[in-house]
């Protein structure tokens, strides 16, 4: 991991904590101007970097062992951000994992091979990483975790069908999912996505 950006209460003084993964060439400044746009939450942001702005080098789609060992690195910092909200006293239960893009990915990946009771998992125009074909089956230990999946129709990086096929299998596996396709929409984040952000947040707030 690169470096690490913050905002808010320092962690563990805040019930919630809101992990934002940017996406490929973003930065953790790009993801708190996100934070930004949306009403004052009374979380902790963390906004890790990757190095080279970048996850992981290749299409989401490509083998798995194409993206390696920069993939489990990168599945690794989310890990250690996790770990550290624990050891703060904010359960897992109480971490948003938010990601974009790539970002997003990453997120959905780290969800579906470390399941549990998130706070909420937000997916803006992201999907489960491998190739056609893959298969992130497990056990169905969400427990209701509030998800949020956004994206565009078509995208220039993420089929829809692969986001389709990740709440598909975050529902089997007992999430609580909400997706919406904007047809047309670019490659980036609107306002509707901003909005049920927002609510998923509010959500963990809520416990």
């Amino acid at each position: 991991m690169g470096h690490l950006v913050t905002l808010g209460p320092a962690l563990g003084t805040a019930e919630v904590a809101v992990v934002l993964l940017h996406g490929r060439g973003g930065t953790p400044e790009s993801m708190l101007e996100l934070a930004g746009l949306l009403p004052d939450l009374p979380v902790t942001w963390l906004a890790p970097a990757a190095w080279g702005n970048t996850w992981y080098p290749q299409s989401f789609l490509a083998p798995l062992e194409a993206n390696q060992p920069f993939l489990d690195e990168a599945l690794g910092t989310v890990d250690a951000l996790v770990e550290d909200a624990a050891d703060a006293g904010v359960p897992r239960s109480r971490v948003v994992l938010t990601g974009f893009s790539q970002g997003a990915c990453l997120a959905s990946e780290y969800a579906l091979r470390k399941s549990g009771r998130y706070g909420g998992l937000v997916l803006l125009t992201g999907g489960a990483i491998g190739p056609e074909g893959t298969s992130w089956e497990g056990p169905a230990s969400f427990d209701g975790t509030p998800v949020f999946a956004g994206t565009g129709d078509p995208d220039p990086h993420v089929p829809v069908q692969r986001v389709r096929d990740t709440v598909d299998v975050l529902e089997r596996r007992g999430a609580d999912v909400h997706l919406e396709v904007y047809a047309g929409m670019p490659h980036t984040i609107n306002d509707d996505e901003l909005a049920r952000t927002d609510a998923i947040i509010r959500r963990a707030l809520e416990g």
